[in-house]
């Protein structure tokens, strides 16, 4: 018998990466935290189980499966936390198994159409802040921050944005693109030119990958660095984030950050020497960051822990 659940588990695990990687292929505006909760949608709607206890294995499986996906683990990790918080409220109060199924599966559709509008809204609250004539550095590519920005521009605000290559994968090539096919004036910059650049600059707009407990943010390897070289030269660090990317860790260092958030399953799986390999996140402590626009409203890092216990409540 165990055997056969084991089997059942492997299977339920292929078919949920596959459905997951899929999301993110073809569609190329979608975020993996998004992707995630739309594939915990797929499993509750598709694989039918008998009782609330498989059900919730059945989810846990495939979070599980989907954080060793070589995907951004931070926003998988904390929106799926979060959804599975939302949903399970559904438990409560409900005769039949059926019943709270079906409740699950709306509460959870709610959930995932209440992030489809966050990105909206964030750039929203990040608009008045862009201002005529002004220069803005950002790190990466970030989807948030792209959003803001042709906003801006619709708007008919004239602004310049200096974007860092941000190696090793090199997105913020991609970011430059697509900031100029908006109609945005953009200027490609090594990650090495930060210093250089930074005395220019009137602000720094950050994505974020993850947003941890104390206001700080786990974003794309050299955010740190930038965010360092903005403080000396005190110039306001804004974060774009979602609030399905508040996360409940707290890392007190680099060294502190879990290595399934530094690092993709595939290296963790290969065995090799972790001190040799490049991590793809770091940890930028919340000292560094000025403002958080959010969904949620206007935020000061000192307020995500409050903005947290009301998520989890």
């Amino acid at each position: 018998m165990t055997h056969i659940i084991n089997i059942t588990e492997i299977m339920l695990k292929e078919e949920v990466q596959e459905i997951f990687l899929k999301i993110l292929r073809e569609e190329e505006d979608v975020s993996a935290g998004v992707a995630a909760i739309r594939t915990l949608l797929t499993v509750i709607e598709n694989y039918k189980v008998a009782t609330v206890r498989e059900l919730d294995l059945n989810l846990q499986l495939a979070v599980d499966a989907m954080r060793h996906c070589d995907q951004p683990v931070a926003a998988i990790s904390s929106g799926c936390e979060l959804f599975m918080r939302f949903i399970t409220f559904a438990k409560l109060d409900v005769k039949s198994f059926e019943e709270c199924e079906q409740i699950m599966l709306q509460r959870g559709q709610i959930f995932l159409e209440t992030l489809l509008e966050a990105r909206g809204k964030v750039a929203k609250q990040a608009l008045p802040f862009i201002s005529d004539g002004c220069k803005i550095l950002t790190h990466s590519r970030s989807r948030v921050v792209l959003q803001a920005m042709l906003e801006a521009a619709k708007a008919n605000k004239r602004f310049h944005v200096y974007v860092t290559m941000s190696g090793p994968d090199n997105s913020g090539i991609l970011m430059h693109k697509q900031l100029l096919a908006g109609g945005v004036d953009a200027t490609l910059i090594l990650d090495a030119a930060v210093g250089y650049i930074m005395e220019q600059m009137d602000i720094v707009m950050l994505g974020a990958e993850g947003v941890t407990e104390s206001g700080g943010i786990i974003n794309k390897i050299g955010t740190y660095s930038l965010a360092m070289s903005a403080l000396e030269l005190k110039k306001p660090v804004h974060v774009l984030a979602e609030s399905f990317k508040f996360s409940r860790i707290y890392p007190l260092n680099q060294q502190d950050l879990p290595n399934e958030f530094k690092y993709l399953s595939s290296v963790l799986k290969s065995g090799k020497d972790l001190s040799k390999e490049h991590p793809l996140v770091d940890y930028t402590p919340p000292a560094y960051i000025t403002l958080l626009f959010t969904d949620l409203g206007i935020l000061t890092p000192s307020a995500v822990s409050d903005e947290l216990i009301k998520l989890y409540l």
